[in-house]
């Protein structure tokens, strides 16, 4: 998909940060990320600008981004729940949601939706019901199988509920109306998978907390998304922008669009940005 990107208004003043999601942004639908990308990247940082991705991945699907970044800059993880350092390679901050919470959710969720299953990310692994069908590349990870109710012995960096036939915005419907008075719910992914974080938190919450602590304003920040995880922090942000391929809610939320992931829309605002 591509899309004729819009051009960033002339009186749009360099940003000190750039803000983007990983998955369906800059990674392309084969995993990779372009030279192109990894190019404009690099002259936001060769200008003394910040780059932060800002991802609804856990910190130990990183390496790769790793890797091919050069191991520098920070990522925050987990839809806000993870601060991970790229150079060190490991977790620097967490705003993870408390045992009684993460129980209190699991109980609201079964009792609105028949045939819900979870899995639970913590700083020190996953681990996840019998029902619930891991990722391959999480299996050589998984610390325990168990209802969830045993497998919550400690802060919960994200909650995981998947329903094996419902339509993904449905899913996230009932289970935000069922439990979103205890925690935040999104999702990312084109199959029913909620993703719960702690009350509060989310992409926007971590990255405007790091801003803080570094004196950038949210008008000093352009970010970049696809998917409803992203919109908080595209609404957060004083520049953002939708790439083509995003969810339809993001597209209509978003005034600002650029080209796909495919077509390395987000390098094309950041070319314009630092010429």
């Amino acid at each position: 998909m591509t899309a004729t990107p819009s051009a960033p208004p002339p009186s749009t003043p360099r940003p000190r940060l750039v803000a983007t999601d990983l998955d369906g942004t800059i990674v392309r639908s084969d995993g990779t990320i372009s030279e192109r990308t990894l190019a404009a990247l690099d002259a936001v940082e060769a200008a003394g600008g910040a780059v932060v991705f800002v991802t609804g991945r856990p910190p130990r699907w990183m390496d790769k981004v790793a890797q091919v970044t050069g191991h520098h800059g920070l990522a925050i993880c987990g839809n806000g729940a993870v601060v991970y350092d790229l150079r060190a390679e490991q977790i620097v901050d967490t705003h993870p949601m408390d045992v009684t919470a993460a129980r209190k959710v699991i109980a609201l969720i079964r009792e609105h939706v028949p045939d819900v299953c979870f899995a639970v990310e913590t700083a020190t692994g996953f681990a996840h019901e019998p029902e619930y069908p891991p990722l391959e590349r999480d299996l050589s990870i998984v610390h325990a199988v168990a209802p969830a109710e045993e497998l919550l012995d400690g802060p919960v960096l994200k909650l995981l509920a998947r329903h094996p036939s419902m339509a993904p915005d449905d899913f996230l419907a009932v289970t935000r109306e069922a439990a979103g008075a205890h925690a935040e719910f999104t999702h990312s992914s084109k199959i029913a998978l909620v993703e719960i974080s702690a009350l509060g938190v989310s992409k926007a919450s971590t990255l405007a907390w790091f801003c803080t602590r570094h004196g950038i304003t949210a008008d000093e920040v352009v970010a970049f998304g696809d998917m409803p995880n992203d919109l908080p922090m595209l609404g957060w942000a004083g520049h953002s922008y939708a790439v083509a391929n995003a969810h339809p809610a993001v597209l209509a939320a978003v005034p600002n669009h650029t080209a796909s992931n495919d077509d390395d829309g987000v390098a094309q605002i950041i070319e314009k940005l630092f010429p």
